[in-house]
């Protein structure tokens, strides 16, 4: 397959977490085609471990969708910042949670035709409690639940967030081939 060949790129908007951007390219037909995406740095998702095997989500309510969403802690990957840090920080903002144990399962993007983000996705054990730290708009509530009662919540639709799905299969995927 023919790669796609850019001729220009420029920012249509932009806020603290992402920019729009419209692209010009070449088709293979030889007509220039335009494509509009979402740029970004990136984003974590960490799946927490506590001492008795609970793992650790938040419950938010999605503006988009004007329903609570549960989901693992996680957030949009500033500009140069290590994805591993970035894990450790929205842990802490998020649950209050800071970890001794934290280890990538791997990446995914969470929607390749909208957007070039990548996800990294951690696991934290050996976590220790603190307090949250919210931003402004977000407003979470901490709940615990066995890997059982999450694939019984993913089956039944009462868990719907995609990135959070994605994440869930990683570490799923991860443990059945230790």
């Amino acid at each position: 397959m023919k790669k796609f060949e850019k001729i220009s790129s420029k920012v249509k908007f932009k806020n603290p977490w992402w920019e729009y951007w419209e692209d010009s390219y070449n088709l293979p037909n030889g007509n220039i085609g335009e494509y509009h995406y979402v740029n970004t740095h990136g984003s974590t998702f960490i799946i927490p471990i506590n001492s008795d095997g609970k793992i650790i989500m938040v419950e938010q309510f999605r503006y988009l969708n004007s329903k609570l969403s549960l989901e693992f802690p996680g957030g949009g990957l500033p500009k140069g910042m290590d994805p591993k840090e970035n894990a450790l920080k929205e842990l802490k903002e998020e649950t209050g949670f800071t970890c001794n144990k934290i280890n990538q399962l791997g990446v995914f993007n969470p929607y390749n035709g909208v957007t070039n983000e990548i996800c990294y996705v951690f696991v934290a054990e050996q976590l220790q409690i603190g307090e949250q730290n919210l931003e402004e708009s977000e407003e979470l509530e901490i709940k615990l639940y066995s890997e059982q009662e999450i694939n019984k919540m993913i089956a039944s639709n009462h868990i719907w967030d995609g990135m959070t799905m994605a994440a869930w299969s990683l570490f799923v995927n991860k443990k059945e081939h230790s």
